[in-house]
């Protein structure tokens, strides 16, 4: 079975988020090494650090690993597998296709982007916290809020924040708006902004959470779901561009 990039980066981000939410990271850190069969000093060899150094992390010799050390451990887990056939990559997809029906997208930037760019790009309308635009975003996902509230559990939602919370969560098919700010408002992560499509009109208790979150919530003006896609698309693709110059 293939698998597509965009489960990959689903599999990818389910393990970041599972390593930076522990209470042991140290502990999980070992535990998907090992699940990936990967030796130390395979790891460490990818890594280009030392196996002391993989020792150190997963012993709790070394504090614990930010999210530029997760984000590069994952990657590598990954890398190793596609060179030893992607076994453990295809068992673990198996595992999030119910996930990945709600996720439409999922984009990591190489470079983080102003949200107040993102918000242009969308076409978006700020309804709360549009002074907090000026912060920095990693990434976006774009999820489908209607397939979300049918397959997404509590447990799962952590999987649409990949190996950050600094990103936008895109929401499609709202109808009012209120379902995924009550969503963000229980859970522990939060986005760095949230951006919803579909409603001429965003409920007043939507707007209330964005605001005692502190998250910018922004209503997408473009005139389709697709539309939207295809504009953040090619705007990621503008990004890789210009770092390859």
């Amino acid at each position: 079975m293939s698998v597509t990039q965009e489960t990959i980066d689903i599999v990818a981000g389910r393990i970041a988020g599972d390593i930076i939410l522990s209470n042991e990271p140290s502990k999980t850190l070992k535990k998907w090494r090992e699940i990936f069969n990967i030796t130390q000093t395979r790891l460490a060899e990818a890594l280009k650090v030392t196996p002391s150094v993989i020792s150190d992390y997963e012993s709790g010799r070394r504090r614990s690993p930010g999210t530029t050390f997760v984000r590069r451990f994952v990657k590598n887990l990954i890398i190793i597998d596609k060179e030893e056939g992607s076994k453990t990559i295809r068992e673990l997809s198996r595992l999030v296709v119910s996930t990945a029906d709600a996720i439409v997208d999922f984009v990591e930037f190489p470079v983080p982007i102003k949200g107040q760019i993102i918000c242009n790009i969308v076409q978006g309308l700020p309804l709360a916290c549009e002074e907090l635009l000026e912060r920095e975003v990693y990434g976006y996902t774009i999820v489908d809020s209607i397939r979300a509230i049918r397959t997404l559990s509590g447990s799962d939602f952590f999987q649409i924040f990949g190996s950050t919370t600094e990103r936008a969560l895109i929401f499609t098919k709202v109808s009012l708006g209120r379902s995924p700010m009550v969503a963000i408002r229980v859970q522990t992560m939060k986005p760095r902004m949230v951006i919803l499509h579909g409603p001429k009109e965003v409920d007043t208790l939507a707007i209330e959470l964005a605001k005692s979150e502190q998250i910018p919530l922004i209503l997408s003006k473009m005139n389709s779901e697709e539309e939207l896609i295809i504009t953040l698309k090619n705007f990621y693709r503008s990004i890789i561009d210009k770092k390859k110059v």
